[in-house]
């Protein structure tokens, strides 16, 4: 019932019989086609059609509290429901399916792997030559006549488990800020810069255009240091999954110029998703 119980479920050897469609290279984001034969899509997750659920007579639904609390009285009765508490927490979502559908030693394993490769990737950073570690970064997203600062949510949340840390200015409760004047372009400065976009939008691609134009942002630290860098929208904002963290993790070592470690016999194939 939401992006990030999909991915989940694939990471967890389940082909689901429904899924809502994707926010953006609908109906299904790229990276997860791969491992459905076929599918009968739902609708949004802010809107599922009840009634294909019904039809489909599912074994198991997946929701997500701040989508799907409402309607949990009718998911329930149609199949048992299990209502994740935070939409990104992949960590989380991974123990919750892995529990309700009776893959928990699948799960186990995954995080088990997924912890090995944390450990990997903060041990060559810090050693890496030339960069001062920890580095902070800031998350930046441009939208409409905007861009926002991400002071949580799911990529954030990875990059604070791999070691990196947060300016300052943007250790704050909450999920960030909304920038709506340029004049706040200095409010996004750090070591280095990630930020994602929507392209196919041309409000979007007006908005980076201006933004990254302005004195103020030639001014940033990132900016005079080549330190701002363009990121997968999908795999840093949307896919919110176990297969989708890894992906930015191999973003980062690929960006970093590091080579991961080989996994062991044990754990071989379970971070490739």
């Amino acid at each position: 019932m939401f992006q990030g119980a999909t991915d989940t479920a694939v990471a967890l050897g389940l082909e689901p019989v429904g899924v809502v469609e994707s926010w953006s290279e609908q109906p299904m984001y790229h990276y997860l086609r791969p491992y459905f034969q076929q599918v009968k899509y739902l609708g949004l997750e802010t809107q599922p059609d009840l009634e294909t659920i019904a039809l489909l007579k599912p074994d198991l639904i997946i929701g997500e509290r701040g989508r799907h609390q409402l309607i949990a009285p009718l998911l329930s009765r149609i199949a048992p429901t299990v209502i994740a508490e935070k939409l990104f927490d992949f960590k989380s979502l991974l123990k919750v399916i892995g529990e309700a559908a009776g893959r928990q030693s699948e799960a186990e394993q995954l995080l088990s792997c997924w912890q090995l490769r944390v450990a990997d990737f903060r041990k060559k950073m810090a050693t890496r030559a030339g960069l001062d570690w920890p580095q902070e970064v800031s998350v930046i997203r441009f939208r409409g006549p905007s861009a926002r600062i991400y002071y949580s949510g799911f990529a954030r949340s990875v990059l604070d488990e791999l070691g990196f840390t947060r300016p300052a200015s943007q250790r704050n409760p909450g999920w960030g800020i909304n920038l709506t004047s340029q004049e706040s372009i200095p409010a996004m400065d750090a070591d280095a810069i990630f930020f994602f976009m929507v392209d196919s939008n041309p409000s979007v691609m007006e908005t980076y255009r201006k933004w990254t134009q302005h004195p103020l942002w030639q001014q940033l630290k990132a900016a005079q240091t080549n330190q701002i860098f363009r990121v997968n929208a999908v795999t840093w904002n949307l896919g919110g999954g176990y297969i989708a963290a890894n992906k930015l993790l191999d973003e980062l070592y690929a960006h970093y110029s590091l080579k991961p470690q080989e996994p062991e016999e044990s754990t071989k194939g379970c971070c490739q998703c």
